[in-house]
């Protein structure tokens, strides 16, 4: 896709926006968010509202800032500028608090190999001081779709249903938030989706899910609103459709037609066409279609196809995508950026995450 290079036009498009997706109330509000590690901002003066009821995806490539971001809401690092606001809790200043309301699953969860899945939930429960009864376990544990796993070691489990009792875990004291750090990194294709599920089940429940990615698809899915981070910035903030309607890109059309040819002219004639091409390849033809409207198009090349008797092959469409924002709003491709990581060093978070995640 087109990349955008005025940065004063790309400002008014993509600018940072907390319109509500839904009815809910702001449940998260952190303002002027600041962290640094000697010269280097981690985290360079973000801006962020969610809403109650809501996924909210921080989305960037690796090293954009995300996990230092969520680390700081939920009080796990402290930031060095900004306010943060947690359910009506001030992060700051009550940190012990805010762990009553929220639940966390964190990028890299160490669990006990040797327990059970309703042992280690019943020891949560226990630190929680909440409900730890069989039936309240057997709740939990069907949320996410464990049921069958009640007495199975952790170290018995699959990558895809840890990361389902990591998140199962986050949700013992019943959260009014629950803050998701890259849930599926690693997982194969088929887990990704399924957790996925896992994830849409929480929200419906009543819980505002708060999740880091950095995979572009996954965002597009889950998310009501998106928050795209490149370099310790907050570069957009809106749903995924907003951001990528707001390029004004146009959808692509793509066909051979393996048996008659189509008329350049006739395809340009078709509904929300805007543009038209028809080349030779090998003794067929390859046609190109650009359209602000992938239906209409496809169904008026069809119909075309049809009175023709012309039979296409290798039918495709493609549309702008979170990837095409990226490019747009950075210059560079998301897939193959390469900067140095903005984050907190791996050292570092490892020791934060073992002393602070209990």
């Amino acid at each position: 896709m087109a990349n955008v290079s005025d940065p004063g036009a790309l400002a008014k498009v993509h600018q940072v926006t907390t319109a509500r997706t839904n009815s809910g109330a702001p449940i998260i509000e952190a303002r002027g968010l600041t962290k640094r590690y000697g010269e280097l901002f981690a985290v360079n003066g973000i801006d962020l509202t969610v809403f109650e009821g809501e996924i909210f995806g921080i989305l960037g490539p690796n090293g954009a800032g995300k996990t230092t971001t969520l680390e700081m809401i939920e009080g796990m690092r402290k930031p060095d500028g900004g306010t943060i606001v947690v359910a009506g809790i001030d992060v700051v200043a009550d940190p012990r608090r805010l762990r009553q309301a929220i639940g966390a699953q964190l990028q890299s969860t160490a669990l006990f190999d040797y327990l059970s899945a309703a042992e280690l939930i019943k020891l949560y429960c226990a630190l929680y001081e909440v409900d730890d009864s069989p039936a309240r376990i057997d709740e939990l544990l069907g949320l996410v779709d464990l049921g069958e796993k009640r007495n199975a070691k952790v170290n018995e489990l699959s990558g895809g249903q840890k990361q389902r009792l990591a998140i199962t875990l986050a949700l013992v004291n019943e959260p009014k938030v629950v803050f998701l750090d890259e849930p599926t990194t690693g997982l194969d294709p088929a887990a990704r989706r399924s957790l996925w599920g896992v994830v849409q089940g929480v929200r419906d429940r009543g819980t505002t899910v708060v999740l880091t990615t950095h995979y572009m698809e996954e965002a597009e899915v889950l998310c009501d609103r998106v928050a795209l981070f490149d370099r310790g910035r907050l570069i957009a903030c809106d749903t995924t459709q907003a951001l990528i309607r707001g390029l004004n890109m146009s959808a692509t059309i793509k066909a051979t037609c393996e048996a008659g040819s189509l008329d350049q002219a006739e395809l340009a004639a078709l509904p929300a066409v805007t543009g038209a091409t028809v080349s030779a390849i090998g003794s067929q033809s390859e046609l190109s279609l650009t359209t602000t409207s992938a239906q209409q198009s496809m169904i008026g090349l069809l119909e075309l196809a049809a009175r023709r008797s012309v039979t296409l092959g290798d039918l495709r469409s493609s549309q702008a995508n979170l990837e095409d924002v990226f490019l747009s709003l950075t210059g560079r491709s998301y897939a193959s950026d390469t900067e140095p990581a903005t984050d907190a060093p791996a050292s570092s978070r490892r020791r934060r995450r073992r002393g602070e995640a209990a």
